[in-house]
């Protein structure tokens, strides 16, 4: 057998156990969840009642739902413009100088951070700040949570759509510039529209990551089981709840945590599937 048939059968092996690994946590989290969806039925994703007394039990996934979605829909609103203009700066107007690779290295290992240790940046700085300007009494929220979450993924966000922008072909740039385009309008009107879609994947595959994020977001958004009434209030998101109470839970509680991580598992994989279908149209081209 020659290195070539070796080299093959390792890659396909390879895949084949991420593919099957992938199938069984699909598996396992709905045969788990089973429980609670004939207990509740498909009430369960619309009710935000969680009482866990024995005899009086009751779970619904809103609240969560509700605190994941507005906190890593208000993260990805902060990341946005910060991701962008980094990544013009690292990919357009300092492109391969040293500051850009610096900086670019920088975006690198930031993004590489464990989400615990941004966790105990907010709560010891962060935190502080917001109760000092007077956001919050106790610092905990929606709001800070969002922040924290934020920072995590610019990093994501803009090593992603550097990339993209430096693919946008030298020619195309060339000829906005023959033509007499300045160099914002050479952005504006033939760098951004050529890799519009690939930035904006960025930004959904960021938002991917934000959703499923845990230990920051848990220690910042307040844990309480409740629908959050504004951005300041505090909630709970799916991914912290199942942190929080799954060490304890058994029975229909457990059922229903996992099927928290169900649905919270579809939603990341509708979105990264989005992400990265937009990604590749952008490849082709």
């Amino acid at each position: 057998m020659n290195g070539e048939k070796i080299t093959r059968i390792v890659l396909f092996l390879s895949t084949l156990i991420i593919l099957f690994i992938s199938i069984g946590i699909g598996f396992s989290l709905v045969k788990g969840s089973i429980p609670a969806f004939k207990e509740f039925g498909i009430q369960f994703i619309f009710s935000s009642e969680w009482n866990p007394t024995e005899g009086r039990e009751e779970y619904g996934a809103l609240s969560f739902i509700v605190g994941t979605l507005v906190t890593s829909i208000f993260a990805l609103i902060i990341c946005i413009p910060m991701a962008f203009s980094v990544s013009l700066f690292i990919g357009e107007y300092f492109r391969n100088s040293k500051l850009a690779n610096v900086l670019s290295s920088i975006i690198d290992l930031l993004a590489g951070i464990p989400s615990i240790v941004y966790g105990l940046w907010g709560f010891y700085v962060l935190r502080p700040l917001v109760i000092d300007l007077g956001i919050n009494e106790q610092g905990f929220g929606i709001f800070t949570a969002s922040i924290i979450l934020a920072i995590m993924i610019i990093p994501y966000a803009t090593s992603i759509s550097s990339e993209i922008i430096q693919m946008v072909p030298k020619d195309l740039k060339e000829a906005a510039y023959a033509l007499g385009a300045t160099r914002r309008e050479m952005i504006f009107k033939v760098l951004i529209p050529s890799a519009g879609s690939g930035i904006f994947a960025s930004y959904i595959l960021a938002l991917g990551r934000a959703l499923g994020e845990t230990m920051a977001v848990t220690m910042l958004i307040g844990n309480t089981n409740v629908i959050p009434d504004s951005l300041f209030a505090t909630g709970n998101t799916m991914a912290s709840v199942i942190a929080n109470q799954f060490g304890e839970a058994d029975g229909l509680k457990l059922s229903s945590l996992i099927a928290i991580g169900l649905l919270l598992f579809l939603i990341t994989w509708i979105v990264n599937l989005i992400g990265r279908f937009i990604k590749n149209q952008v490849m082709k081209k």
